[in-house]
């Protein structure tokens, strides 16, 4: 056999001898690391070195256990638990690290960083709390082949943290000024975080708009509340005028000269001050009495008879008064008389009635003809004895007022409009005798009478003729009533 397969023969031997006493003299140890376990072989004598094969990279505050620099001779089983790897900004510096703290407060307390309760921590682009519970860690699944080293994926992401330190603010409130700390971006956020309550009528200056920087002073020039009671309607608001008039300027409230304020306009204002301004107004009202004219008939002998002429057509006396009327809030509160004069005498009416008294004729439908004096537009009726409302056993049952048997032909009227004992004519009636008078014949009302056998029933205007010749001046109603009024 040639020596050089000899050679390669012994140094194979050699390298699994050497094979053979490396794994007899090998440490089996258990690594568990933040919970997964893992069996390796090792030669290393401490645990520190054996982890740094196994690449793990540790922080000061991760936990090992046993120690770093014990020996392995002895041990079976490491145990690691690695803080949650923080990266944290704070007063314009990174610090890396990693914490088992489980709020912000405890890692910042670990990495010896100093809050007060003014400051914010914002994770992850999110404002905590110092005490707040942390967000749960992202952490991603172990290899499930070829798990040499299982940790280095399974280790969470890295949590962001940032402190924004709290800035000291001047506020003047009008009052004594004082500091407030804070970490909004505005200052109407930073008043509204320290709990400072702006009314809408408040100015601040700078405006709630402003950025917050260092040294900044903000002035609060505070608004009173005030309620104004103005033309039928209350408004409550807040002002920051001095008086009552700059409150009511302010508000766009105008005052004439004659409206009242309470308080007066000069008044220094107060917290819940109540304003009320009466409107005031002035009128010059003027009435009119009416004084009515008298009419007064004058005779006319030119005039046929129940003819009319206006002589003079009259006119009402006007007195008027003159008043000074004062409203408030558009009710009238005081009147009073400024004077009095006649504005137009008052002149009576004068008509001329007829008195001309001429016989005229009338054609009846039968052809009769009758000469007549007057002619009268009446409401006619009718009655006969037994119908005229006396009692049979009466002793004037069946009696006209003239004494004479209730017959037809017998006519019942106003004896001042046609004299008793004269003669009318009524188309369809007939020729009737004045006889009678009854209480509810007044004026133009004629009741036509009938004997009960031949009784027909009337409620008609007719007219009636007065036959000829006519009675004396004195027993004549010139001028007649229009009662009942006749119809148009």
């Amino acid at each position: 056999m040639p020596s050089s397969v000899w050679t390669l023969l012994l140094a194979a031997l050699l390298l699994a001898a050497a094979w053979l006493l490396w794994g007899a003299t090998a440490r089996t140890v258990t690594v568990q690391v933040d919970g997964v376990a893992l069996e390796v072989t090792t030669h290393r004598r401490t645990v520190r070195q054996l982890l740094l094969d196994l690449g793990l990279t540790l922080h000061a505050n991760d936990r090992v256990s046993p120690g770093l620099d014990d020996p392995l001779r002895r041990v079976r089983a490491v145990d690691v638990q690695r803080g949650r790897p923080v990266q944290i900004v704070a007063d314009g510096r990174t610090i890396q690290t990693a914490s088992f703290g489980r709020t912000a407060r405890e890692i910042l307390q670990e990495a010896r960083l100093v809050v007060d309760h003014y400051d914010q921590v914002v994770i992850d682009g999110m404002a905590y709390g110092l005490d707040d519970p942390l967000p749960a860690a992202v952490v991603a699944p172990p290899r499930r082949f070829f798990p040499v080293n299982p940790w280095a994926e399974s280790q969470p992401a890295v949590l962001q943290m940032r402190v924004v330190r709290a800035l000291p603010i001047m506020v003047d409130d009008g009052s004594l000024p004082y500091v407030i700390r804070t970490t909004a971006p505005t200052v109407g956020e930073a008043l509204r975080q320290a709990q400072i309550t702006i009314y809408l009528g408040d100015r601040v200056d700078p405006s709630l708009g402003s950025e917050v920087v260092t040294g900044l002073r903000v002035t609060i020039q505070r608004s009173k509340p005030v309620s104004v009671a103005v033309d039928g309607r209350t408004f409550r608001t807040r002002t920051r005028g001095q008086t009552v008039g700059d409150a009511l300027t302010e508000m766009r409230i105008g005052v004439n000269g004659l409206d009242r304020v309470e308080p007066p306009l000069d008044v220094a204002l107060y917290d819940g001050a109540r304003i009320a301004v009466t409107r005031v107004s002035e009128e010059i009202e003027v009435t009119e009495e009416i004084a009515p004219f008298d009419t007064v008939y004058v005779a006319d002998a030119s005039l046929p008879i129940d003819e009319q002429q206006v002589v003079s057509p009259g006119a009402e006396g006007i007195t008027r008064t003159r008043y000074r009327v004062r409203y408030e809030n558009g009710e009238e509160a005081a009147r009073t008389l400024e004077d009095t004069w006649v504005a137009q005498q008052p002149a009576e009416r004068q008509i001329a009635y007829g008195q001309q008294i001429t016989p005229q004729v009338f054609t009846a439908a039968d052809g009769t003809q009758i000469t007549y004096w007057r002619k009268i537009r009446m409401l006619a009726s009718s009655y006969s004895a037994g119908t005229a409302g006396v009692s049979p056993s009466a002793p004037n049952y069946g009696r006209t007022y003239s004494g004479d048997v209730m017959r037809f032909g017998i006519v019942a009227v106003d004896p001042s409009i046609i004299p008793l004992r004269s003669q009318v004519y009524v188309p369809n009636y007939g020729m009737g005798d004045a006889l009678d008078t009854g209480s509810a014949i007044r004026a133009r009302r004629i009741d036509l009478g009938y004997d009960d056998s031949n009784l027909v029933l009337w409620n008609r205007w007719v007219d009636v003729y007065l036959l000829w010749p006519p009675p004396s001046p004195a027993q004549i109603t010139w001028v007649l009533p229009n009662w009942p009024r006749v119809p148009e």
